[in-house]
């Protein structure tokens, strides 16, 4: 944090402890990329272990100064949230008041001064199983948190995986799977209740970039969909309206190589400025 902006980025880690393990001489892990990041807050999804396993994985940035909230899943391996914050937060709080739904690792806020940044991890899901039902009753429990998050007087922005490409501008292959889980009609409606102009919140990457297909966010490790692009826009920056405007630029943090993937997610980094004090 500069002073005069905070610089936001959100990451679907696939896995903490795999994603900070270094694989060859070119695939460092997340590791080096967090010491070199200029990101004030980061939003982890999928961190997938437990309180100790985490602060082992991420022990040298914890030694560096970085803040730790957690919010981990009652089912091992599974889920896992969590936000990392060069600022100690003021109130640190897990779930949005789901019985179902907030012991799953889903869900997570820390308020930072005038700034609350969540963590979302939404479910996945597969047409026809329970993990849409699953998925579909998620959506109906956030969509109403959501939108008492949006009224609050103050700055908001909720980061995650929201494994929902919300626009055919946001799958490279959208054609494809309009009836898969992920970009079924109901999803993006849904998508559209909360999101947009008239709306309580705003899509900051696609608001700076509404006309670009992407930039996505995630590709599938099978064949070349890394190498060709073929991606989804599912990490996404849902910032409220006095956030939002205050948006000065965004970016994906796109590999370079294939061989510097730690996740099949890459982040997705904001810079927002600073309101003035009230």
């Amino acid at each position: 944090m500069t002073g005069t902006s905070i610089t936001v980025t959100t990451i679907n880690v696939n896995g903490i402890r795999a994603a900070v393990k270094q694989r060859s001489e070119q695939n460092l892990g997340m590791l080096p990329w967090l010491e070199q990041t200029s990101a004030d807050v980061i939003a982890l999804q999928e961190v997938r272990a437990d309180e100790d396993q985490v602060a082992k994985a991420l022990a040298p940035a914890l030694a560096a100064g970085w803040h730790l909230a957690f919010a981990p899943s009652v089912t091992k391996g599974r889920n896992g949230v969590a936000v990392l914050s060069r600022l100690e937060p003021d109130a640190v709080r897990v779930g949005f008041g789901s019985d179902t739904f907030d012991a799953g690792g889903r869900y997570l806020e820390v308020d930072l001064g005038r700034l609350t940044v969540a963590s979302l991890y939404l479910p996945s899901g597969d047409v026809g199983t329970e993990k849409q039902d699953e998925k579909d009753a998620f959506r109906a429990e956030f969509g109403e948190y959501l939108a008492g998050l949006g009224r609050k007087r103050r700055d908001v922005v909720v980061c995650g995986d929201w494994n929902i490409g919300h626009t055919e501008l946001d799958i490279k292959n959208w054609k494809g799977n309009v009836k898969n889980s992920g970009f079924l009609p109901e999803e993006r409606e849904w998508m559209s209740q909360h999101i947009g102009t008239g709306r309580a919140f705003k899509d900051v990457v696609r608001e700076l970039h509404p006309d670009a297909p992407g930039p996505y966010s995630w590709w599938s490790w099978r064949g070349k969909a890394f190498d060709n692009d073929s991606g989804w826009r599912i990490d996404l920056q849902i910032a409220n309206n006095s956030l939002a405007k205050r948006a000065v630029g965004a970016r994906v943090e796109r590999a370079d190589a294939y061989a510097l993937r730690w996740s099949d997610h890459a982040p997705v980094t904001v810079e927002y400025s600073v309101a003035p004090p009230r």
